[in-house]
C-alpha cells in the first residue's frame, strides 16, 4: 500500500507494467486484468506475500490459489502433466483454463498457496498485458479474483477499488475483462479429467479435445477443496438471490436475459443479453449484480438461463451466488 493509504491505479503502459512488475517483485499485491476478471497477484514463490492476498480478501487459507505463469515452459517447470493435460495446455493456453496437476519436484508454488496440497493450479492468461507482467516478474504468480471473498468478482480496475482500495498497494488497469466469468479448472491428477468449474472454456470444447465425456466433481464437500472458486458460498452480492424467477415484487431487483418484457415495476432492472447471447451475458454477469446490489434491494430475482455452452459456467456462478452463507 501506498504511503496515502490507498491503492494505486496504474495505467497498463510500459511504465505501468514495469512498476506493477517492482510491486510484485517486493512482496506486494497487485490487482491486474486478465481476459476473465481482475486477478489479486502477489509472487507465489513468497508465503509472506500470498498471505497479504489472503488478508486483503479475507479468504479462508484452506482455499488454494491459482498461480500464472507467462508461457507453458514456465507451466511445465512447477506441475506433471500427464497426456490429458497436455492436450489440454495445447488447445487451450494461452485462455481461460486452468489445470489442477501434481506439483513438480522443483515447484515454486509455496505450500500456503496450495493450501497444503500436492497439487498446483495453473493457468498462462489470454490477455497480453497479464503475460506481459508475468514475463517481467519472471515468477509465478498466485492471483485469486481481486475482490473480497465470496463477494462479486471484478471485471474493471473500479470494481477492484470498490472492495480492495487501501488494501493493495495497486491496481493496473487495463480496461474491461472481456469474457466476464473466471477461468474453467480442470483436475488431471492421475485419473480422468475432472471439470471442478466450469469457466471460459466450455465443456463441449474441453471433450472436444480429449475425445471423450469429461467427469463431473463436487470437491464443495470436501473439507479442503482441490482447487480454486469451489466454496458452495460464492460469488455473492449483499443481496439475496432467488434464482429462476418468473415474477418479482416491487422492492426486489431484477436480473434478465432473452429481453423477458417487464411485467410490473421494481426496484431496478438489468438484461443480461436483450438478445440471448450467452457470451454476452457471461461477460456482463459480475457487472449486473454489482449495479443491481448498489440499488439497495435486499433480493435479486434471476431469470432462468439456459444450461448450455457457457450458460453452465453462469448458472455455476448463480448457484454459489444464491448458496446460503
Amino acid at each position: 500500500m501506498n504511503d496515502l493509504g490507498s491503492s494505486l491505479r496504474l495505467l497498463a503502459d510500459a511504465a505501468g507494467i514495469a512498476e506493477a512488475a517492482r510491486f510484485l517483485g517486493s512482496g506486494c499485491t497487485v490487482a491486474f486484468p486478465t481476459e476473465t476478471v481482475y486477478g489479486l497477484g502477489a509472487d507465489a514463490s513468497d508465503p509472506v506475500a500470498v498471505a497479504r492476498i489472503y488478508a486483503a480478501k479475507e479468504r479462508p487459507r484452506f482455499n488454494p490459489l491459482i498461480a500464472h505463469v507467462a508461457e507453458f515452459a514456465s507451466a511445465q517447470a512447477q506441475g506433471v502433466f500427464d497426456d490429458a493435460a497436455l492436450a489440454l495446455a495445447k488447445a487451450f493456453w494461452p485462455g481461460p483454463l486452468t489445470l489442477v496437476v501434481p506439483a513438480g519436484p522443483n515447484c515454486t508454488v509455496c505450500d500456503l498457496a496450495r493450501a497444503g496440497l500436492a497439487s498446483v493450479a495453473l493457468r498462462v492468461p489470454g490477455n497480453a498485458v497479464a503475460r506481459d507482467l508475468l514475463a517481467r516478474v519472471g515468477r509465478p504468480v498466485a492471483a485469486p479474483s481481486a475482490n473480497r471473498s465470496g463477494r462479486v468478482s471484478p471485471t474493471c480496475a473500479a470494481h477492484v477499488l470498490a472492495d480492495l482500495d487501501g488494501r493493495i498497494s495497486a491496481v493496473l488497469d487495463g480496461g474491461t475483462a472481456p469474457v466476464g466469468v473466471e477461468s474453467t479448472v480442470v483436475a488431471c491428477l492421475g485419473g480422468p479429467p475432472r471439470l471442478l468449474r466450469p469457466g471460459g472454456v466450455t465443456r463441449a470444447a474441453l471433450e472436444r479435445v480429449l475425445g471423450y465425456h469429461l467427469a463431473d466433481a463436487d470437491p464443495g464437500t470436501a473439507p479442503v477443496p482441490i482447487g480454486p472458486g469451489l466454496l458452495a458460498s460464492h460469488y455473492a452480492p449483499r443481496a439475496r438471490v432467488r434464482l429462476h424467477a418468473v415474477s418479482a415484487a416491487p422492492d426486489e431487483a431484477v436480473l434478465a436475459f432473452g429481453g423477458i418484457p417487464e411485467t410490473v415495476e421494481v426496484l431496478a432492472r438489468l438484461d443480461l443479453s436483450p438478445a440471448g447471447d450467452l457470451a454476452e451475458a457471461a461477460a456482463n454477469l459480475f457487472s449486473a449484480l454489482r449495479s443491481l446490489d448498489a440499488s439497495g434491494a435486499a433480493s435479486i430475482a434471476v431469470a432462468s438461463i439456459p444450461e448450455t455452452g457457457l450458460g453452465e459456467a453462469i448458472n455455476d456462478r448463480l448457484r454459489r451466488a444464491a448458496a446460503p452463507r
